[in-house]
């Protein structure tokens, strides 16, 4: 069965050796999508043995994972799952977040931060923004699932292929939910360890991840 991993990447030339490094062993295939960045992280992703694709100019998170899928469906993937580059989400979960879908459990498997596992997620995002999150996601889009912005996800090629990621930006994480629910995938989540590596959440940001919420509505 043929695994790949997505990975979007802007000016991630930190952390991104290792990433590739650490993920590369565990699937088929790994892809590196650089969303225009302008250090080395394209030059140290492809040196640590991943396949990089570019944007010659930034597009959003959105734009670069659809760049992606349509590479790893094109190649052949069964399943593919996306995975962070600056290296907060654990490699160790990798195997969890998959096991359901190469057992022919669910379609689709997102990780979840509020199941048990380690994160020091900023106690704003995690007090007030990600239980507003929760409640519209459920009342707007139908989605219950107690990790409302979760970016390490995985699906069969038979689900992506239901999945046009249209929002470039970061409302892609609601419009693939909601595009999962309106689709009848069937869905589980797993828990997650997650160690943030930028400290505190702005209003602003938080305001972002609602409206993005009410963006992917529109998307139908």
């Amino acid at each position: 069965m043929k695994v790949f991993c997505i990975i979007p990447a802007l000016n991630e030339e930190k952390y991104i050796s290792e990433v590739v490094s650490r993920v590369k062993p565990l699937v088929t295939e790994l892809v590196v999508v650089d969303d225009g960045s302008t250090d080395k992280t394209a030059q140290l992703a492809q040196a640590a043995g991943a396949i990089v694709l570019k944007h010659l100019l930034n597009s959003g998170q959105g734009a670069a994972l659809e760049t992606g899928n349509q590479y790893a469906l094109n190649c052949g993937a069964d399943i593919i799952f996306h995975f962070d580059a600056d290296g907060q989400f654990s490699v160790e979960d990798i195997p969890e977040v998959l096991a359901p879908l190469l057992n022919g459990e669910v379609k689709a498997v997102f990780g979840s931060r509020f199941l048990g596992k380690e994160s020091n997620m900023p106690a704003f995002k995690k007090k007030v923004i990600m239980p507003v999150a929760r409640l519209v996601n459920r009342f707007l889009l139908g989605v219950k699932l107690t990790d409302p912005q979760s970016g390490f996800r995985a699906l069969t090629a038979e689900a992506w292929r239901k999945i046009s990621i249209e929002q470039k930006g970061m409302a892609h994480t609601s419009e693939i939910l909601f595009k999962i629910v309106k689709n009848k995938i069937k869905i589980k989540e797993v828990p997650i360890k997650v160690i943030y590596r930028h400290f505190g959440q702005k209003f602003s940001g938080g305001i972002r991840i609602l409206k993005d919420i009410f963006l992917a509505k529109l998307v139908d």
